[in-house]
């Protein structure tokens, strides 16, 4: 497994991976790895050639009031969760890697955006999907991967997607419960202040 922290990297390995013939899944992550993430992992490693899992907590899905520095950040234990778990590639940008100083591009999803969490969370999904068009843009997947837990993200991504003819297909995978019946998540809530 090899981990990158630049965009340049990764396109360096795709383009090998590519001149190779094989085929790339992509599982976006926020880091704070848990079963679910493991589970989409393992679906990636079993349809595609080349597993490339991103690490990046991103700033601009966080809104006023809501804790983007307690959200909690692990690394060297995501990496070794990732190399366990058969991941051949971790993306792990610093925001300004991802933005840089003069970013001003967004990506807007109308109509799936307005009710439910983007009800109660103005702006977030333009950070989701402004973020996951660039990861699509820097890896280059055949297929990307997302947990039906976070439905309404799920289904966002995907209609951004279908709109941008990026070309990637979207999986939408199962929900991973706990053995107290509830979703698997990270131990942590964002909730606003």
């Amino acid at each position: 497994m090899k981990k990158v922290e630049t965009k340049d990297e990764v396109r360096e390995v795709v383009r090998d991976v590519r001149c190779s013939g094989g085929s790339i899944g992509v599982v976006p992550t926020m880091g704070y790895l848990h079963e679910g993430h493991m589970s989409l992992v393992r679906r990636a490693r079993e349809e595609t050639s080349f597993v490339i899992l991103t690490i990046f907590v991103n700033p601009t899905q966080f809104g006023p009031g809501e804790d983007l520095e307690r959200y909690p950040r692990d690394l060297e234990r995501d990496l070794e969760k990732a190399r366990k778990a058969g991941v051949d590639l971790v993306f792990a940008p610093s925001e300004e890697e991802m933005y840089g100083p003069d970013h001003a591009t967004w990506i807007e999803v109308e109509g799936l955006t307005e009710g439910l969490c983007g009800a109660r969370r103005p702006g977030h999904f333009r950070g989701v999907t402004t973020v996951v068009g660039k990861l699509f843009n820097i890896c280059r997947p055949d297929v990307a991967y997302f947990g039906q837990k976070d439905g309404q993200q799920a289904f966002v991504v995907e209609r951004m997607a279908a709109d941008l003819d990026t070309g990637v297909r979207i999986v939408i995978c199962p929900i991973v419960r706990g053995q107290d019946g509830l979703a698997v998540s990270r131990p942590f809530s964002i909730s606003p202040r």
